[in-house]
């Protein structure tokens, strides 16, 4: 017989999530003062060091783990124009390790580094090839001798011991970001070990780190959605190094490294003022901002250089290039708007969400679901200068490019004459919110929201209440921005099959493999290993307690937990019947998604669920058969 279960998470605590009455209040807790928005969900406080470093703190007690982000306010766009890829390049050296870790004998190693250094300034004003050869040939020797000294990975090995994981970096447009997830318990250790990381990186190990990077950049010249993106971006984009530099950088400029230029580059980009810590989970944040300010708190305030952004020239006309590569075929077409402080944004984001959300856009309905092209999409990129939307597809057998082009094109035309109905606007806002409060679940992206707050120089009130900024956003408005900019001031792209005559790969040149004296250890790393840790309580489920457990009147078990933390829920019913009962049931899941409910076909229900925020699927296993569903409560 099959048994039938129903797991069911309802809320009853309701939390508010609305702008009322929000406004941001400075509050004075013993020695500190922050800042925190009225009605805001993550309960942020905002602190500001005397040096001008940020700080912002959300407690999640959900599991005994916090997850960091340190974020500093250049990328990409930061970079000189005659030294593109700085920005990446320290982010691979903030893993080597300074003076006091990552090296067994600085001292001795520190001369060797220093020669290194000089001989690249030297090689980089050189053009002489047998000359840049004879000079690589030194640089490659003196390196093998620094690794004698070096100790590799061991900020790595220092995260695991203190049971960090998913440590990791990235470099963008306009940020680069350092990320850890951290037990509870090692704070004070993580804090330490990321103080001394900041404090005064050694750009050891260099020419080998250089090896990575060339091997990243000759799989991103390999790579033909990266090329597409790349020349789309450079042609919106004409002045401002959204589209004039890549994050990795050129190739002649990568194969010209300077240590000296990247070291400057640290000394003028990553002070106090233009960083910041994120933490989001299970501390005290009162104890949290003292261990704070005692391992930051002693960086020197500096005056840092805001970034000038130049004023690119409207685009007239259609300009258009094709690009060659092995992948199928595509067109992809983009127009260059407004930055993030604009409230073109914030038009621009429903603008991609009517088009397509995956559900009940025009471009899903329109194209994808009648199947007339392959693949359409539009998603839009906000930065801080300027924003882009971009739209693109694929070609069905027979079709030309052009006509995926004009499909495309049509739905943006709809969105001129307002043929969309009346209900998809608050639709898309009703599913940002339920987005938004699902994400806000993980501390991962409570982070990242400060994150992109920090960065895009968004007032955090401004920014978590942005949903109702959204809200604002009407039919008219978006007829009017798509009617005045969406014309034909757009870049093309074709994207098509055949051999790239432009393709130039970064040459590699020959290393000396280094030594790894992995089984050495700073004098450093073991002051970190020996600091105390207070030991985590477990804290064991009672699934009686937890767990309320009813019945149908048909007597089908009911499992029920209180949601008191957001207003969605999560609904599944399992019938304890799978694929190794019937076969079939896997092939009648996958049919599913295409049948209706009632009168409803399925692109009909499709957009009833949408206009819900409520999402809906099955499940099939061996054992069992699961159908969920999940929203917002009150909308059950």
């Amino acid at each position: 017989m099959m048994k039938l279960r129903f797991i069911f998470a309802l809320l009853l605590v309701s939390i508010g999530f609305s702008a009322i009455n929000a406004q941001t209040q400075q509050i004075t807790s013993g020695d500190y003062t922050y800042e925190s928005v009225v009605n805001d969900p993550l309960q942020t406080k905002i602190y500001t060091l005397k040096n001008g470093l940020k700080v912002y703190l959300s407690v999640n007690k959900s599991e005994p783990r916090i997850y960091t982000y340190i974020a500093v306010s250049t990328g990409r766009k930061n970079d000189p124009t005659n030294a593109q890829g700085l920005s990446h390049y320290l982010e691979h050296m903030l893993f080597k390790g300074t003076d006091r870790f990552g090296s067994k004998n600085f001292a001795m190693e520190k001369p060797l580094i220093d020669s290194i250094t000089s001989l690249y300034n030297i090689r980089k004003q050189t053009t002489d090839p047998d000359e840049r050869k004879r000079l690589y040939k030194i640089i490659d020797s003196l390196s093998y001798l620094a690794s004698e000294f070096a100790i590799p990975n061991e900020y790595d090995k220092m995260i695991a011991n203190i049971g960090g994981s998913g440590s990791n970096a990235y470099t963008s447009f306009e940020e680069t970001v350092y990320i850890c997830d951290i037990p509870s318990n090692q704070l004070d250790k993580w804090l330490s070990i990321e103080a001394e990381r900041f404090r005064s990186p050694v750009m050891r190990l260099f020419h080998t780190e250089l090896e990575a990077v060339y091997e990243e950049k000759n799989t991103s010249l390999d790579d033909d959605g990266d090329k597409v993106f790349d020349a789309l971006w450079a042609g919106l984009f004409k002045k401002h190094t959204y589209g004039t530099q890549t994050t990795i950088g050129s190739v002649e400029q990568l194969q010209n490294p300077s240590i000296s230029e990247i070291q400057d580059y640290y000394n003028a980009r990553y002070v106090p003022g233009n960083m910041a810590i994120m933490l989001a989970g299970d501390f005290d944040p009162d104890q949290a901002i003292k261990l704070i300010e005692k391992r930051f708190g002693v960086f020197e305030a500096k005056e840092f250089q805001e970034f000038e952004p130049p004023v690119e020239e409207p685009i007239t006309a259609p300009e258009i290039q094709t690009i060659y590569g092995p992948s199928e075929e595509s067109v992809t077409f983009g127009y260059r708007a407004n930055g993030a402080s604009s409230k073109d944004a914030n038009i621009l984001r429903v603008i991609e969400y009517i088009l397509n959300n995956g559900t009940a856009g025009l471009i899903d309905l329109n194209l994808n679901q009648s199947q007339k092209v392959i693949d359409a999409y539009c998603y839009s990129i906000v930065l801080k200068d300027y924003s882009a939307i971009t739209l693109g597809g694929k070609a069905r057998q027979g079709q030309s490019l052009e006509e995926v082009k004009d499909l495309i094109m049509s739905q943006v035309e709809l969105l001129k004459k307002g043929e969309f109905p009346d209900w998809l606007i608050p639709a898309v806002v009703k599913n940002f919110k339920v987005a938004q409060i699902r994400s806000f679940e993980n501390n991962s992206s409570r982070v990242g929201s400060y994150v992109n707050s920090f960065i895009l120089d968004i007032p955090w009130e401004n920014y978590i209440f942005n949903i109702d900024t959204l809200a604002q956003v009407s039919k008219e408005d978006v007829m009017k921005y798509a009617q005045e900019n969406l014309n034909d001031n757009y870049v093309l792209i074709y994207k098509k099959t055949g051999e790239d005559p432009n393709v130039v790969k970064v040459e590699k040149p020959p290393i000396t493999p280094v030594k790894m004296n992995r089984e050495d250890q700073s004098e450093f790393f073991r002051e970190i290993a020996g600091l105390p840790s207070e030991e985590l309580s477990p804290v064991f489920l009672d699934f009686k307690s937890e767990i309320t457990e009813l019945k149908t009147e048909t007597g089908v078990p009911v499992y029920y937990l209180r949601n008191n933390e957001n207003q969605l829920y999560d609904l599944k019913i399992i019938v304890e019947n799978g694929a190794r009962n019937d076969n079939k049931l896997s092939l009648a899941s996958e049919y599913m998604n295409y049948t209706g409910a009632g009168d409803l076909p399925a692109d009909k229900l499709s957009e009833e669920f949408y206009r819900l925020a409520a999402s809906h699927g099955t499940a099939v296993s061996l054992e069992r058969t699961s159908a969920s569903l999940s929203g917002i409560i009150r909308q059950l």
